[in-house]
């Protein structure tokens, strides 16, 4: 992704729908090169294409929420796919740094295998030239592209993963990671059953924030993926829980 798509994402994340013509006097490019960038940012799943427009989906888009902070969640991401090696199998939930370690892995890894209940991370790495993707069954949510549901647990029984990366709305000391969607929290907590070690992928700035359903309590949680700012309580009180901290610049 170049410079300029990173702009364009960071600018619709404000706007939320712009017009080509704006976008491309905003950027001091000709139509002709906005709407190149348009059409690859599209096929990727970050943005749709209206008459003359481009836009986000609604507020619960992956594609949405992974522009906001792009570089440091690429930057998480890639920091966390240090960790995967050639010929495992890993289990990626919905999230938007989760989308980018996907795409990470399918980018640079030959041989591992991507488990996941996101049809948004099954279809962004889909031209990607390693991408090997097992997407599991269950309910469908089309807002944020996700299968939940009874479905899901028992389409991942069958399989067995090294590590399991997940995504985090909130955070609370005394239970752990938390989310804001019943069904995506209680799938996360089945899936977590069939993964060896459970691995968070968060910006500091969700330690700050409160989710309506628990996720995955501290003790269950083998490392943390954040930025530098995480706040120095949180980060001492994970330590403390045996949580290796893992921080990327912001």
């Amino acid at each position: 992704m170049t410079e300029r798509h990173v702009r364009i994402l960071e600018i619709l994340a404000t706007k939320q729908r712009m017009e080509v013509t704006a976008l491309a006097e905003f950027l001091a490019v000709s139509q002709v090169t906005v709407r190149k960038d348009l059409d690859q940012l599209e096929a990727l799943g970050l943005l749709r294409r209206e008459h003359g427009f481009a836009l986000f989906g609604s507020i619960d888009d992956v594609g949405k929420r992974m522009a906001l902070h792009y570089e440091v969640k690429r930057r998480i991401a890639r920091e966390a796919a240090a960790l995967v090696e050639e010929g495992e199998t890993v289990m990626i939930e919905s999230g938007s740094c989760c989308a980018l370690l996907a795409e990470e892995l399918a980018n640079t890894r030959r041989d591992v295998t991507i488990v996941t209940n996101s049809a948004f991370i099954a279809s962004h790495i889909r031209h990607s030239p390693y991408g090997k993707v097992i997407l599991l069954g269950g309910q469908y949510q089309p807002a944020a592209q996700v299968l939940v549901g009874s479905i899901t647990r028992r389409s991942a029984e069958v399989f067995f993963s090294d590590k399991f990366f997940i995504g985090a709305d909130g955070f609370m000391p005394r239970y752990g990671f938390t989310g804001k969607d019943h069904l995506r929290a209680q799938t996360v907590r089945d899936l977590v059953e069939q993964a060896q070690q459970i691995i968070v992928l968060t910006e500091s700035e969700k330690f700050s924030r409160q989710g309506s359903e628990g996720l995955i309590r501290t003790e269950e949680v083998a490392m943390v993926f954040t930025d530098d700012r995480i706040p120095p309580d949180v980060e001492a009180h994970l330590t403390q829980q045996n949580v290796e901290i893992r921080k990327v610049q912001s």
